[in-house]
């Protein structure tokens, strides 16, 4: 038995060696929080639909989730929604930046869950009555997802809230499109929150793992979200996960994704496994650029490519 059969047999180390030599890259200066990010961290995780956790060194730093959080966002808003949700957001890839001042025409809907304008909808939709009774909607949502409880950082979450400007300006838009239905400012407290949410790479492998394993965290093994929906958030994953690099992304690493200005990168191969790799310089996408060669990696390793022979 080899690590192309076995996901437990692969050693992550090594992989975060060769990855090392990855020089190229930024981090992002958004928020301080970011800008102060350490540029040689590199964590990787895997665990597997069997419940199985394979981690590299530096796994355990924590980060801000960040945009990494937006696939959760839509399948909890399917989930307390009753699919209502897909009414509310598009699900088309935009080849745009996530931040684009752009709504469907005609609709006045966000292109779909993925770029910031339909992360900002989809957090509005969780069951609350309130901001503050959606925001522990998506703390509960996102720890069940994760197998653990996770917490915000409060700072970060405030710096987002403040320094969001083009999020302000999508909130109201859609305010005025009559597509959110939710205070604007009330929208962006809810996701800059949301963004706020520390995990660490085995928090969001689990995460991955759970959408892998049709919506049953697989560690736990308690139910978060249905089948279907689990099926639903994946696939457009995998269209609209990296932004204006979705169509490369799937070419080359073939595995549903979603990228973070965090650094971080959540994969999910349905039946398979999910990872997460944590490497803050990105690319001029917006992607972790040792997080795309471990990714790379990774699909080629263990076969995962969605239209790969192996697999």
């Amino acid at each position: 038995m080899s690590a192309a059969t076995d996901p437990r047999l692969y050693d992550l180390d090594d992989l975060r060696e060769r990855a090392e030599r990855e020089n190229g890259g930024v981090v992002d200066e958004s928020i301080p929080q970011l800008a102060d990010a350490d540029p040689d961290l590199l964590g990787i995780a895997l665990v597997t639909v069997g419940g199985h956790i394979v981690r590299s060194a530096q796994s355990d730093a924590r980060f801000s989730i960040q945009s990494a959080v937006k696939p959760f966002l839509f399948a909890l808003a399917l989930h307390d929604t009753g699919g209502e949700a897909l009414d509310r957001v598009g699900i088309e890839p935009t080849g745009e930046a996530f931040d684009a001042i752009k709504l469907e025409t005609g609709t006045g809907r966000p292109p779909n869950p993925m770029v910031n304008a339909g992360a900002l909808l989809t957090a509005s939709l969780v069951d609350g009555d309130d901001a503050d009774a959606r925001t522990e909607r998506i703390l509960a949502g996102l720890s069940a997802f994760a197998g653990r409880d996770l917490r915000f950082d409060e700072e970060v979450a405030d710096e987002e809230h403040v320094l969001g400007d083009r999020n302000h300006a999508l909130a109201h838009l859609m305010r005025a499109e009559g597509t959110l239905r939710v205070g604007a400012d009330e929208a962006v407290a809810v996701y800059a929150r949301a963004c706020a949410v520390m995990v660490d790479a085995v928090d969001l492998a689990t995460m991955g793992a759970t959408l892998a394993n049709g919506g049953r965290n697989p560690v736990i093994g308690e139910r978060v979200v249905s089948a279907a929906i689990a099926r639903d958030v994946v696939s457009v994953m995998a269209t609209c996960g990296v932004y204006d690099g979705s169509g490369r992304w799937m070419r080359e690493v073939g595995v549903p994704a979603k990228s973070s200005v965090s650094g971080a990168i959540v994969l999910s191969a349905p039946g398979v496994l999910g990872a997460a790799v944590i490497s803050p310089p990105l690319d001029e996408r917006g992607t972790s650029v040792r997080g795309h060669a471990v990714s790379d990696a990774l699909s080629r390793d263990l076969g995962l490519h969605a239209f790969g022979t192996l697999r």
